[in-house]
């Protein structure tokens, strides 16, 4: 393995590697692990007693490690392609892992079937023009998104008004202005939700394919699953089991509640048939058929003539032959149903529910108050998904209920700050509703640890999903791991580290804009002025010098200027490199929680004016 990294991160001299520093060693490395399956390889590995000292490495160990990964990295590989060798291609040397023996296999239909929803989605959009259609094999995917304009349009069709159109580079661009593109798209892609850590703007101007779908599934999977809300589809009451209310209904995952509307419409046809999984339960094409000829309207002509033919893929084309006829045939080749590809025919399904609901609206209007989600809510959910935690978090109460999540991003903003033997990680049928409990307690008493404003918040308050105590909790964590980012980040930059507080990032605001000879400055995060987001677009054209084109900036006098004036600030920081989840009505509307994020992100993209993803969550 050649010079330990023990000797770099042997920190305290004492010839161990300690757990803590584990992460860090693996990346000295070339293997790029989430802090949460570094995690789960500690428990492993003092679980199978592979270590002699309980919470430290030998050296030996540590390389014996490295070459367990290494060989199941292999063998992860090889068996892959030996099993569908057809539809892989395996790509080598495209990260810096590469040179320790990883490979990264690209699947050949991901990539047929997305260049094909974006020719679909977005071939009339003018701006494209020069870059769409995609070949029908897809393979110069990976090319036409080179420039960023394609990304950035995939995220505003996924989530419309994401990036403002004004912040992208269009025309006479030069890899400068490719590489601010692809900035303002990773950054943006960050603030829906989208896990980007180890890729940066780099990554995606060299076209890594693996790098690119996975990027590409996770935009197109957001957007897909964004329109199951009784907002766009209050239809979704229907879906009710008995004795059940809707804010159960809402707590499921988006595949959870498409499972349910397969099933709901199987039993209206009067199919014996229910499915459980978008895999092995869809290759014989029977239940899709039956599901369109359900919800199709008469005048479309679908019919269930696919299941007079005995052959799968055959039956599997002539069923989506029936879905173009639904204007949904999109996202599966007959191949890929036969086969059972998850992804693909998870996002067919949901795009055939998008469509085609064929749910009846209720008779009366429903309360969507404590049902759908909030803007607050969102945005955290949002920052937790980016950090990469597993599992992905959908509903921020249920899904914070277990304490799971709350302690891997413990853990993200203090790396070690928790005791996991303390930690519940599955939960037995008899006592898990202790177990649970017990996690949420420990949890409160760590936000303590870390100075976190608790009073009269318990763990029971968690674990029963009270929302007014469970935001007041998130928050703080999302504040805490900005502190610490920034902190991080001054201390490199200066060589002095203490921590950073609210009050000097008010002054660092004004200094950078008075040296920069702007005219505004701020008297705190609740200062009205900030609404006009005036000081904002000062700040990012002082950090970044010309940036902004001030011939956008409204003068802010009415709440359509403001929020417009919002959109480009919030735009034009992301693209300059600040990893802002803020929203522009949060600037708008001074919320100043979140205003202090933005001001915060500004002031660690200044510290590090080359950040990217990658870099920016090397301490996760």
């Amino acid at each position: 393995m050649g010079t330990s990294p023990n000797l770099f991160l042997d920190t305290d001299g004492n010839g161990y590697l300690d757990m803590s520093e584990l992460k860090a060693a693996l990346d000295l490395v070339g293997f790029k692990i989430p802090q949460w399956k570094v995690r789960q390889m500690i428990d492993e590995l003092e679980k199978d007693n592979k270590i002699s000292n309980k919470g430290k490495l030998t050296s030996q160990e540590f390389q014996q490690l490295c070459c367990d990964l290494k060989s199941k990295d292999v063998a992860v590989t090889f068996k892959t392609l030996v099993s569908k060798r057809e539809n892989l291609e395996t790509i080598g040397g495209m990260s810096e892992a590469s040179s320790e023996g990883t490979t990264h296999s690209v699947r050949h239909e991901e990539q047929v079937a997305f260049s094909d929803w974006i020719n679909t989605n977005l071939g009339s959009d003018e701006d494209l023009k020069h870059l769409l259609p995609i070949d029908t094999e897809g393979r110069t995917l990976y090319e036409k998104v080179k420039c960023g304009i394609l990304l950035c349009k995939i995220i505003n069709h996924s989530c419309p008004e994401t990036i403002d159109e004004r912040a992208i580079n269009k025309k006479n661009l030069t890899v400068y202005t490719k590489h601010e593109n692809l900035t303002l798209a990773l950054n943006s892609a960050q603030s829906i939700g989208c896990n980007i850590i180890n890729i940066d703007a780099h990554d995606l101007a060299k076209g890594k394919p693996h790098l690119v779908l996975g990027l590409l599934w996770q935009i197109i999977r957001i957007g897909l699953f964004n329109q199951i809300t009784l907002e766009n589809c209050p239809g979704l009451v229907q879906l009710l089991k008995p004795n059940e209310e809707m804010a159960d209904l809402m707590r499921l995952s988006p595949e959870a509640i498409l499972l349910r509307w397969v099933n709901y419409h199987l039993e209206k046809a009067g199919v014996q048939r229910q499915v459980t999984n978008f895999t092995t339960n869809i290759k014989d094409s029977e239940v899709y058929t039956y599901l369109m000829k359900q919800i199709a309207p008469q005048s479309a002509g679908v019919t269930c003539e696919a299941l007079m033919e005995p052959n799968l893929t055959k039956r599997a084309e002539t069923m989506l032959q029936q879905a173009d006829k639904l204007g949904c045939r999109s996202f599966l080749t007959p191949n890929d149903v036969v086969e059972g590809v998850y992804k693909l025919n998870l996002a067919f399904v949901a795009n055939l529910f998008n469509n085609h609901p064929a749910l009846d609206k209720p008779e009366e209007p429903l309360e969507l108050e404590n049902i759908e989600e909030t803007r607050e809510e969102k945005t955290y959910r949002n920052w937790m998904n980016s950090m990469g935690v597993s599992p992905y978090v959908n509903w921020l109460y249920s899904d914070l209920a277990d304490g799971l999540i709350i302690f891997q991003l413990f853990d993200i903003i203090k790396p070690g700050v928790v005791n996991w033997s303390r930690v519940h990680k599955t939960f037995s049928r008899l006592k898990a509703f202790m177990e649970k409990l017990e996690n949420c307690n420990y949890a409160v008493e760590l936000g303590k640890q870390l100075r976190f404003s608790l009073v009269g918040i318990a763990g029971q308050d968690i674990s029963e999903g009270n929302p007014t105590l469970t935001l007041a909790l998130v928050w703080q964590l999302m504040r805490a791991y900005t502190l610490t980012i920034l902190t991080q980040l001054a201390s490199n930059s200066k060589g002095d580290l203490h921590p950073i507080a609210e009050k000097e990032i008010v002054e660092w605001v004004n200094n950078k804009l008075k040296e920069a000879g702007k005219s505004t400055s701020i008297k705190n995060f609740q200062d009205p002025l900030i609404s006009t987001s005036h000081p904002v677009v000062d700040l990012i054209d002082s950090i970044k010098p010309g940036s902004i084109n001030y011939s956008q900036v409204l003068e802010g006098n009415t709440d359509e200027e403001k929020l417009t004036n919002a959109k480009y600030a919030i735009s034009m920081a992301r693209k300059a490199g600040a990893r802002i989840y803020a929203l522009p009505e949060d600037i708008a509307e001074v919320n100043a929680k979140m205003v202090m994020t933005v001001f915060a992100c500004l002031m660690a993209r200044d510290y590090v004016p080359n950040m990217g993803a990658k870099n920016a969550n090397n301490s996760e």
